[in-house]
């Protein structure tokens, strides 16, 4: 990704800066991936360092090969971390009506649970899918995790199915671009 095609992918809401990744957020994203708060519903077990940095590569290589990927979340007056909000192609395996489309993801530090940035920040990131004219995507989210189930509610989507994913029950949604 060139340098502008990274300025063009920046967002600004009344609160937040979301932008491609950086090398120097590695930092934040391993502390907020380690946290078992975060991960109670993300498979379950707090990331190591090392997984957080594949993790942080492979955002990065998600812009280069798709044009889309996960933007790095911050606080527009602090610049404190909020956390990672996006899109992928994961090659879950999961199914013709899921895989494919572009897939929503949103994952916040808990200090920011509950004060609004999360749907903010969907918000802001489903904005930008709309105007380059996505005609759905999808998101995949444990059955137990009731806030982020509200958040994907909130913003338009819609369950579309509850397979087993890694021996999981998970719920499959779907947002189809408004009209």
């Amino acid at each position: 990704m060139t340098s502008q095609e990274a300025t063009d992918s920046t967002i600004e809401t009344e609160r937040l800066v979301l932008r491609p990744h950086r090398a120097e957020d590695f930092d934040d994203l391993a502390a907020m991936w380690a946290d078992p708060a975060v991960t109670r519903f993300i498979g379950g077990r707090p990331s190591t360092a090392e997984e957080s940095w594949a993790r942080l590569l492979r955002y990065g290589g998600l812009w280069g090969l798709l044009g889309f990927g996960y933007w790095a979340v911050r606080d527009r007056a602090t610049g404190r971390f909020v956390g990672d909000v996006g899109f992928a192609d994961f090659h879950r395996g999961i199914g013709p009506g899921f895989d494919g489309a572009p897939e929503a993801g949103w994952v916040l530090a808990p200090w920011a649970h509950g004060r609004g940035l999360g749907g903010e920040a969907v918000r802001a990131a489903l904005a930008w899918a709309d105007a380059r004219g996505w005609a759905r995507s999808v998101c995949i989210i444990d059955e137990e995790n009731a806030p982020s189930l509200c958040l994907a509610a909130a913003r338009g989507y819609r369950e579309i199915g509850r397979p087993t994913y890694k021996d999981h029950t998970v719920i499959l949604l779907e947002r189809p671009r408004p009209e």
